[in-house]
C-alpha cells in the first residue's frame, strides 16, 4: 500500500433520494421541492435560508456541479448549518455518481469485478477507514451514507440506462424505497456487519430489478467515502493514475491551466513547449466545445475530463478567443512537464524587488523554487515577493521543505491526527535559510499546502501576508492504493495547525496587510486579456511595502 501525504483543496459541483435516508443522514427530512419565495417573504428569511433556497432551485434544475460549488461557498459563510449541509451531501451524491458514469476506468471495473472482488475492496476500503481516518468511525452512519448513494444513483439517468437499461421503473422505484427496510434490522456494529450488508443487498438488487451486484456494491463503497468530510474521496483508475502525475509534475495531455466557468473552460495559463501552446492557444481563451461536447449545454467539468485520453491521441476543441472569434481546433495529447513556479522576473528594477508565483507544491517544487532564486539573486534580487494566489495546495512535505528555505529555526506546522503516526511537529533549520525581506500573496482560493506556508510566515513574523483570508482547508489528506483492485483512497488522516496553534480548518490565514483582490499578474482579466504587474493591485501593494526601508530592520538575524 502506497501512502503519500497531501493536502489538497479538492477542485471542483429532496425528492432525489428517500426522506427516510434523508432524515437519518442529518436528522430531519429534506424539503420536496424547491418553495417560490416572494419578494415580501424574502424579508423575513434568514441569509442562510436563502442560501437553502437558492441551491434547492439549482437540484431543481439537477445542476448538480453549480449545486456543489453554491453549498461549499454558503457553507464557509454559514459554518455549522445543518440545512446546508444536509443540501451538500446530497448535492455531492447526484454529482459523484454521474462523474463516475462518465469515467471509462471506473466503468470497466464495473463490467470487470466479480461480486466477490467487489466486496473485497469494499471490505479494503473500510479497513482503510477505521484505521487511518482522522476521527472515530460510525458504521451505521457509513451504511446509511453508502444506502443513500445507491438510492440517488437508481434515480439518475446515467446510472439507469448503463445498469438498468431493460428495467421495470415500476420495480426500480419500489425497490429504490424499499431498500432502507430491507437493512433496518441488520446489524452495522462493525466493518465486516457491512460487508455482509453490502453482500445481502446486492443479491436483492440481483433478484428484484436485475442489477449488476458489482454495481450494487461499488456505490455502496463510493457513498461511504465520499460523504465523510470534503476531501476524502473515492479514486477511479484513471483518477489515481492523474493523482501521482499531478504529484510527479508530469501528465498526459494538452499543457493548460484552466478553470471551469458556467458555460466554459477559461484557460489561465499555457505551458511552454506543450502541444497547446504548438496549437495557437493562449491565456486568456475560453474552451467552448470538446469533440460534440458544448460546454454551454453540459457541466464543463465533464468537458474538462474529454479532454483526457492517451498519449499522442488528438482532441478536437472549440475555442472562443478574447477577440470574439471562435476557431475550431485538434489538438495532440503529449505527456507535459508542469511547471510549479512561473513567471520569474524583478519587479521593480529600482528597489531591486524579484517576483515569482507558485501554482501548485509538487515533488520538484522545492528544486524549482531554488533555482529560481538564484536566477533572481543573479539579477540583483534584494527582496522578494512569493505569490501563492490561486495555489491549491500539494504536497505537505514540500510546503514544509518551501517554509524551511525562509525560516531559520521555528515550528512550521503541527499535524495531529486519531492515528499517533500523524502526530508530527515540522520545525525549520538555519541551514539553507534565504535571508531576505519576504512578502507573501494570497486570496480566497490559497489552500491546503499553501496555507501551511503563508501560515508559518505570518505566524513567525518573517514577513508580511498581503491580500484576502485564504480558503481554509486545514487538513491532511493520504493516497492510499488498493490491492484488490485498481482504484485508489485519498482519505483525511490529519488536521494541521499553523506555528501559534491555530486550526486552519474554516480559519484560514488572515493577511497582515489585507487588500481587495484583483486580478493576478500575468493571468488573463474576464475578458481574456492579460493582467499587467501594474494593473495588479495586491502585487502593487507588495511592491510598496517592500520598498520601505523599515524592511531592513526586520531581517531574520
Amino acid at each position: 500500500m502506497n501512502r503519500i501525504p497531501q493536502v489538497y483543496r479538492r477542485q471542483s459541483a429532496g425528492t432525489f433520494f428517500s426522506l427516510f435516508a434523508a432524515a437519518l443522514l442529518l436528522g430531519y427530512a429534506a424539503p420536496a421541492s424547491a418553495q417560490v419565495v416572494t419578494e415580501a417573504e424574502q424579508f423575513s428569511v434568514t441569509p442562510e435560508q436563502q442560501a437553502v433556497q437558492q441551491g434547492l432551485e439549482l437540484e431543481q434544475a439537477r445542476l448538480w456541479a453549480d449545486a456543489v460549488r453554491h453549498y461549499e461557498d454558503a457553507s464557509k459563510k454559514h459554518p455549522g448549518s445543518k440545512s446546508l449541509y444536509q443540501r451538500l451531501t446530497i448535492a455531492k451524491l447526484h454529482y459523484d455518481v454521474n462523474r463516475r458514469y462518465q469515467d471509462t476506468s471506473y466503468l470497466q471495473s464495473v463490467d470487470r469485478l466479480s461480486q466477490e472482488q467487489a466486496l473485497d475492496l469494499y471490505a479494503e476500503i473500510l479497513a482503510n477507514l477505521q484505521t487511518h481516518y482522522v476521527e472515530q468511525i460510525d458504521w451505521a452512519r457509513v451504511m446509511l451514507h453508502g444506502t443513500a448513494a445507491l438510492e440517488v444513483a437508481l434515480t439518475e439517468e446515467k446510472f439507469v440506462d448503463r445498469m438498468l437499461a431493460t428495467a421495470d421503473p415500476v420495480a426500480v422505484e419500489n425497490f429504490r424505497q424499499n431498500v432502507h427496510h430491507q437493512l433496518a434490522n441488520r446489524s452495522t456494529a462493525t466493518r465486516f456487519d457491512l460487508r455482509a450488508n453490502v453482500a445481502f443487498v446486492a443479491s436483492l438488487a440481483k433478484s428484484e430489478i436485475g442489477l449488476s451486484p458489482t454495481a450494487t456494491a461499488l456505490e455502496f463503497m463510493s457513498g461511504a467515502v465520499s460523504t465523510l468530510d470534503p476531501y476524502t474521496r473515492l479514486l477511479s483508475g484513471n483518477q489515481l493514475d492523474e493523482m501521482f502525475s499531478n504529484i510527479e509534475g508530469n501528465f498526459v495531455g494538452l499543457g493548460i491551466e484552466l478553470k471551469a466557468e458556467s458555460n466554459a473552460l477559461h484557460i489561465l495559463s499555457v505551458i511552454p513547449g506543450g502541444p497547446a501552446e504548438e496549437a495557437g492557444l493562449i491565456g486568456g481563451d475560453r474552451i467552448i466545445r470538446v469533440e460534440a461536447t458544448e460546454t454551454k449545454t453540459s457541466d464543463p467539468g465533464y468537458a474538462a475530463d474529454l479532454l483526457r485520453g492517451p498519449e499522442k491521441s488528438y482532441v478536437s476543441i472549440g475555442v472562443l478567443g478574447a477577440d470574439g472569434n471562435v476557431r475550431d481546433l485538434k489538438v495532440q495529447r503529449r505527456r507535459v512537464e508542469v511547471p510549479c513556479v512561473e513567471n520569474v522576473h524583478i519587479v521593480d528594477a529600482a528597489n531591486h524587488v524579484g517576483y515569482l508565483r507558485l501554482t501548485n507544491f509538487q515533488k520538484t517544487t522545492t528544486r524549482d523554487i531554488e533555482q529560481a532564486l538564484w536566477d533572481l539573486h543573479r539579477q540583483g534580487m534584494k527582496s522578494l515577493i512569493l505569490d501563492v494566489r490561486g495555489n491549491p495546495g500539494g504536497l505537505l512535505s514540500a510546503a514544509v521543505e518551501v517554509a524551511d528555505r525562509f525560516l531559520g529555526d521555528g515550528r512550521i506546522v503541527t499535524t495531529r491526527g486519531r492515528n499517533a503516526r500523524e502526530n508530527y511537529d515540522y520545525t525549520a533549520h538555519r541551514p539553507n535559510t534565504w535571508n531576505i525581506p519576504l512578502a507573501v500573496l494570497i486570496d480566497r482560493d490559497s489552500a491546503s499546502a499553501s496555507e501551511i506556508f503563508a501560515g508559518a510566515i505570518a505566524d513567525s513574523g518573517r514577513g508580511d501576508v498581503i491580500g484576502e483570508t485564504s480558503y481554509g482547508k486545514g487538513s491532511v489528506q493520504g493516497i492510499f492504493r488498493m490491492q484488490s483492485a485498481k482504484f485508489g483512497l485519498c482519505l483525511t488522516t490529519a488536521k494541521f495547525y499553523s506555528p501559534s496553534g491555530r486550526a486552519i480548518s474554516l480559519n484560514g490565514v488572515t493577511p497582515s496587510v489585507p487588500v481587495e483582490p484583483t486580478y493576478i499578474a500575468a493571468r488573463p482579466n474576464s475578458n481574456g486579456e492579460m493582467t499587467t504587474d501594474r494593473e495588479d493591485a495586491v502585487l502593487q501593494r507588495a511592491i510598496s511595502r517592500l520598498s520601505d526601508n523599515n524592511w531592513i530592520s526586520r531581517r531574520p538575524q
